[in-house]
């Protein structure tokens, strides 16, 4: 998918995605399609024995004559998912208007994002997680110009990442490991030093999937 260009891709998300919440975001018996068979049985398994948490992340992609996407390293001593590459998000509260308000906000606390820089374009399909978390992505257009403020207490670090190469289905590899007897696929795409995996992966893919095959 080289040569991805930012007008192509917006227009391509403003005739695909929409701002409807859904149902799977907080119903415990909607379960979110992952379309793997190993996956969506864990994530049954997990609805049933634990409640849901309800989480909405941004996907900040920065409208530069070559677009990329602005990515986070997780804190080293957080609790879970330390480390790791993620987008800005994090659980929605109940003070939040919307998951569209919670996504903001938590790239206003982590890297200091000014929302005003954020133009949002829509929401992609819920993306559940084997802890039990229900992720909704707010796919946006970032204006170049920000400035970042990093929260060391939850972002280690924060960096971008061409477009057209999270876009590529070249780079997307698929790996699997067993959850409780069971197998389930996910994804990677590592890119130079950073090992871009698991949730924030399969959301790419599901971003790439929604804009450029649906």
């Amino acid at each position: 998918m080289a040569g991805v260009s930012s007008a192509e891709f917006f227009e391509r998300g403003r005739k695909r995605l929409r701002f409807d919440v859904p149902k799977a975001l907080l119903d415990p018996d909607v379960i979110p399609s992952s379309g793997d068979s190993g996956t969506d049985r864990m994530l049954e398994i997990i609805a049933r024995e634990q409640p849901i948490r309800p989480a909405a992340v941004l996907i900040p992609v920065v409208d530069r004559p070559e677009p990329t996407v602005l990515l986070t390293q997780r804190a080293p001593n957080l609790s879970s998912h330390a480390g790791q590459i993620a987008f800005p998000g994090g659980k929605i509260d109940v003070t939040d208007a919307s998951p569209l308000d919670a996504a903001l906000r938590e790239a206003e606390e982590e890297v200091g994002l000014d929302r005003s820089f954020v133009d949002p374009i829509g929401y992609l399909d819920v993306y559940g997680t084997a802890f039990g978390f229900r992720i909704l992505p707010t796919v946006a257009r970032v204006q170049p110009g920000f400035t970042l403020e990093i929260n060391a207490g939850e972002v280690d670090d924060a960096f971008e990442v061409p477009l057209a190469f999270l876009m590529d289905p070249a780079n997307h590899q698929v790996h699997s490991k067993e959850f409780r007897g069971m197998e389930r696929s996910y994804y990677a795409m590592p890119f130079a030093e950073r090992y871009i995996w698991g949730a924030t992966a399969g959301i790419l893919r599901v971003l790439y999937e929604r804009i450029y095959l649906s």
